[in-house]
């Protein structure tokens, strides 16, 4: 696999309309494993409205989109200081929220070029750890952050139980 390289830049606000109906889509779906869907949608929107309360626009966030060396839009990211460490106002690691690469650029390295390009952005603003949640099933995604240098800091499991 070729080593991609990506600039990251601010979203455009159709951008970002377009990467907010894509990560609550995605939200729904697996929350909707645990919940009804109508109200696994009610709460992605409502994580939306917590964590971004003013949209493209809200103070500390980074949303970008990764670009190609030919200027091609092949993904995007949401990152900002860890919510762990928010209230105190001196986060020293900061916190991926959402990375997608499109469908068309999937399994060509871009996912690790963009992972690279929030890492060099978070250092650069002298955060000394990046961290985020994995859906316990997404196996590629957890391949593609271990390849990268990542491990597990905490687990959460679950089992349904009924009677």
């Amino acid at each position: 696999m070729d080593v991609q390289k990506v600039t990251l830049r601010k979203m455009t606000p159709s951008e970002y309309e377009v990467a907010t109906e894509h990560r609550e889509a995605e939200t729904a779906r697996e929350l909707g494993k645990f919940m009804p869907q109508e109200l696994a949608r009610e709460r992605a929107h409502q994580g939306t409205a917590q964590f971004l309360p003013d949209g493209l626009d809200t103070a500390g966030h980074h949303l970008v989109v990764a670009e190609n060396g030919s200027g091609e839009v092949v993904g995007n990211a949401w990152i900002d200081p860890d919510p762990r460490q928010a209230s105190s106002g001196t986060a020293s690691s900061a916190w991926l929220y959402d990375i997608n690469v499109f469908a068309p650029f999937r399994r060509r390295g871009y996912g690790s070029a963009i992972l690279a390009a929030a890492e060099e952005l978070v250092a650069h603003e002298g955060k000394t750890s990046f961290n985020m949640n994995v859906v316990g099933d997404n196996e590629g995604a957890i391949a593609m952050y271990q390849r990268n240098g990542y491990g597990v800091s905490s687990m959460y499991l679950s089992k349904s139980v009924q009677r």
